[in-house]
């Protein structure tokens, strides 16, 4: 007996009273059903909250399946020929990671999709609706290690053939298969990237709100499509998993559904050996406020429970911890009889059971009628996200290979035994001589099964996974439209690119074509980065709209929420905001509808703290822009060393189809979004931008005649010293950093006769990518004329050495190197950032216009046209403490 049962024994004072109550309650159940008895005691606990009592909320309930066996519908298939279906993908999917095993190192999973087989086959056949002329499509994130299952599911329907089966895992000769869900691998295919574990979940939440956000604004009609997250039990260790199922809860996001495959083992062992990681979900996610549905128990459990009538079994069922449970299915039946019914009472309930009957007692989350039974539960639920707590077996049906074993995620190899007893279990049609060659089986073309299988999916609209590759192109507006940014402040009037960006995104939402498209978010930073005039403007999203009178309602941009709000604000949440960003992004893609998002964020907040999901976004070919707000390690003063970024740059860089920036000049970032707007819009490539914006205010000049080109090859001459013959240099910069470049090519022309040419750079990232395509293409065409960087052409007639200076580490600007056919010094912000004056953390950093000063002049000397002893007098006259530790050391 339990402590919580000690103690109620203990202090009823009156047992013959407890017993009535008891009695009325089983009556209830018995004649007027569970709902109304669940109603009363639901307005009983409510009473007596009412009245003072203090009764502790419990979120969990008994170790049982949810809905009752009386509850459950008829099960519309046919049920023979899904298990046959079933037992196809199951052995193509197993075969598939043998075959690529047997002569490579691939790699590849078998045991989760064993034990997840029956979660898929059932929305397949009945509730995963493709996008087509009657359905928007339902959004399926698939479990990322479950991937060979859905590749064999798509093999028996005929798309795809056995030599990409073969090629599972070996893409590079080209017609292979992803190891996992990327659609940057297989456009057409994969829609998420999901094995980056955690990132589905999330990801799957935000898309499910921004159904909402689309249906709200009049861009698509989501009533009826739903998002289905396929995540594991051990996933839910990443904070990413559950870290926004309180937003999806509070939102009442009823369109989406988790199905978490509870097999009770993550790669090196079971999730909660010592515990119930079954209630340990329950309890968040009812904590959280969604509909939770727990499928633990199959149908050949159901005769034991209803002979149980005095709960022995359901006791026992919540005695055993995970540890035990997957002890018990890597054994067999004389084992579990002796150690789940391991008391006098329980073996009498199983007596009439053979050691095989108890074998046999199955999981919910391998009875198709059972997981048909939650998943119906779930699509008709209103008001609330529903969570599926499947239990199932990790490497079901794998036996002495690997069927809940420790070492199941690992396994890619299996015994011929084992191989036998799973043919032999499924009755496939593979003799014995056939199984040397491990071979994939279909089913005949004019099989019941296989016209069974196609019918399934023409009923529900067609194939999936399947992901739209383009939508329709967009008109946007032409570089003119920007014509006031163009052409600079004038004289006196100082603003930061923070407010360039600003006035550009005003105008975009101001667009006939596109304004409405536009989706700006931002996390909890509207005013620092001067956005809250859009509050009024465009007001912010709320499917409720705002039901409270705002604090600043008098006032001329108060904080306005709005059911057709534009504006998507995520509190302080950047991965909220980033998954915003990504569903936004794709949308041409899950909705056809083409949606242009702009997030803003702190810099130092993005690709540090959600690198993780901007790759997973690049994989999924998310368009749009990413402003990294308040950037550069000096620019941003004052707020100190977590805040002060130095390094995104270095980070967006990495990956492949970002395209990224730091401007100077308002006509810069004029025109790079322009021309981004284009390509993602009008040519509809699969690219995205980030983009660092500045908080420092000062005169913006105008864009240089015919600059466009060259300032989206990263490198423009902003302006040319004057004609002489006096000793010259080419200053290099970007961001806020250019500007001290250019007091600099003052001071050394006042100071020390010095010329210098002004190039302003605002992608080093992309002068790098320019200078090493070019030498791939030098390297593999040696016959044919060299092809020339776009650095190498600017610098082709300058003279006199090289000095960069950006806000960044030295090793962003180090990225055009090899091409710099001269001297060449880079300034940069290495070490950790601290709070401070622009002035003293430029002074500090070594990068304001004093050290390009005299870094300039030591290259002179380098190159012989200067006598050290000026650099000497340099350094004293700007009072630089030449013997101060390096800041990058400090």
């Amino acid at each position: 007996m339990n402590n919580n049962t000690d103690i109620a024994v203990k202090h009823d004072i009156d047992p013959a009273e407890t017993q009535e109550w008891m009695e009325a309650l089983q009556a209830v159940i018995e004649k007027e059903g569970r709902d109304r008895a669940s109603f009363l005691i639901e307005t009983l606990l409510d009473t007596a909250r009412q009245a003072g009592l203090d009764i502790p909320f419990s979120a969990n309930t008994p170790y049982i399946n949810t809905i009752s066996v009386d509850k459950q519908p008829k099960f519309p298939g046919n049920f023979d020929i899904e298990r046959t279906i079933r037992s196809y993908v199951r052995w193509n999917a197993m075969m598939m990671v043998l075959r690529a095993n047997k002569h490579t190192n691939v790699g590849g999973h078998i045991a989760s999709f064993a034990s997840a087989i029956t979660l898929y086959d059932v929305g397949q056949n009945h509730f995963w609706n493709a996008a087509s002329d009657k359905h928007g499509g339902d959004l399926i994130f698939s479990q990322g290690h479950s991937a060979p299952g859905i590749y064999a599911h798509a093999f028996l329907l005929g798309r795809l053939s056995e030599e990409q089966m073969d090629n599972f895992r070996q893409e590079v000769g080209g017609n292979g298969l992803s190891s996992y869900p990327h659609p940057w691998l297989m456009p057409e295919f994969w829609q998420f990237p999901t094995v980056s574990m955690g990132l589905g979940p999330i990801m799957a939440i935000y898309q499910a709100r921004f159904m909402r956000y689309m249906q709200d604004r009049g861009f698509a009609n989501t009533d009826s499509r739903k998002v289905w997250a396929f995540l594991g039990d051990g996933e839910s260790d990443e904070p990413e998993t559950l870290g926004a199922i309180g937003m999806a809860g509070r939102e009442k996001l009823d369109n989406l559904i988790f199905v978490v495959n509870c097999n009770l083992q993550r790669l090196d062992g079971p999730v909660r050996g010592n515990g119930k990681i079954i209630q340990e979900l329950e309890g968040n996610f009812r904590g959280a406020n969604w509909n939770v549905i727990k499928v633990i128990w199959g149908r050949r459990w159901d005769p034991i429970l209803a002979r149980d009538k005095d709960g022995l079994v359901v006791k026992r069922m919540m005695e055993c911890v995970d540890g035990d449970y997957q002890t018990f299915k890597s054994k067999d039946g004389a084992y579990v009889r002796e150690h789940f019914f391991n008391t006098p009472e329980l073996k009498e309930l199983v007596k009439d059971y053979t050691d095989r009957d108890i074998w046999e007692l199955n999981r919910g989350g391998h009875d198709p009628i059972k997981v048909f039974t939650a998943f119906n539960a779930a699509v008709n639920h209103q008001g609330q996200p529903t969570v599926i707590l499947a239990h199932t077996i990790k490497g079901y049906g794998m036996g002495d290979s690997g069927q809940a074993q420790n070492t199941s995620h690992q396994q890619k190899k299996m015994s011929m035994e084992s191989i036998k007893a799973i043919r032999d279990r499924y009755q496939l049609p593979i003799s014995n001589e056939e199984l040397l060659d491990l071979p994939y089986i279909r089913l005949a073309e004019d099989s019941a099964e296989l016209n069974y299988l196609r019918q399934r999916r023409v009923d529900m609209g067609g194939y999936l996974p399947a992901r739209r590759v383009k939508a329709y192109p967009l008109e946007i507006p032409a570089l003119a439209t920007f014509k006031a940014l163009l052409d600079g402040t004038g004289e006196g009037h100082e603003i930061s690119t923070t407010m360039a960006f600003v006035r550009i995104l005003n105008i975009l939402v101001k667009d006939k074509q596109i304004g409405k498209r536009v989706v700006p978010i931002v996390p909890d930073e509207s005013r620092t980065f001067g956005m809250e005039g859009m509050f009024r403007q465009l007001g912010i999203w709320s499917q409720v709209g705002q039901l409270y009178t705002p604090q600043d309602a008098e006032q001329l941009m108060f904080y306005k929420e709005d059911k057709h709000g534009q504006v998507l604000q995520e509190g302080i949440n950047e991965a909220g905001g980033l998954c915003d960003w990504i569903a936004a992004g794709t949308a041409y893609s899950t909705h056809g509808v083409p949606m242009i998002p702009f997030f803003i964020y702190y810099s130092m907040f993005g690709f540090q703290r959600v690198g993780d999901l901007i790759w997973a976004a690049a994989d999924q070919r998310t368009r749009g822009f990413l402003l990294g707000g308040t950037a550069g390690r000096t620019t941003l003063n004052g707020e100190g060393l977590q805040h002060e970024d130095g390094h995104s740059h270095l980070m967006s860089a990495t990956v492949p189809n970002c395209y990224s920036y730091d401007p100077t000049f308002a006509c810069e970032l004029a025109v790079i979004i322009q021309d981004g707007l284009r390509r993602m819009y009008v040519d509809q490539e699969d690219i995205f931008y980030y983009i660092t914006l500045m908080n420092e205010n000062y005169e913006q000049p105008a864009m240089p005649e015919g600059a466009e080109q060259d300032i989206l090859k990263g490198m423009y001459l902003f302006k040319k010293g004057p004609n002489s013959k006096k000793p010259r240099v080419q200053l290099l910069g970007s961001g806020t950093i250019f500007i001290e470049v250019i007091a600099a090519a003052q001071l050394l022309h006042d100071d020390w006769g010095v010329d210098a040419d002004l190039w302003s750079c605002p992608s080093f990232t992309e002068l790098g990518r320019d200078g090493h395509s070019c030498d791939r293409w030098n390297r593999l065409h040696p016959t044919e004329t060299p092809r020339i960087t776009h650095i190498e052409r600017c610098l082709a007639n300058s003279k006199g050495p090289l000095i960069a200076a950006t806000d960044y580490m030295r090793v962003f600007a180090e990225q055009i190197r090899p091409w710099v056919k001269k001297s060449y010094t880079v300034l940069g912000t290495d070490g950790f950032g601290r709070s401070d004056t622009r002035a003293n953390l430029r002074s500090f950093f070594e990068v304001d216009r004093y050290h390009v000063t005299v870094a300039a002049l030591y290259s002179l000397v380098e190159s012989g046209e200067l006598e050290a002893g000026k650099v000497e007098v340099a350094i004293a006259k700007y009072n630089i403490n030449p013997d101060v530790t390096a800041p990058w050391l400090i």
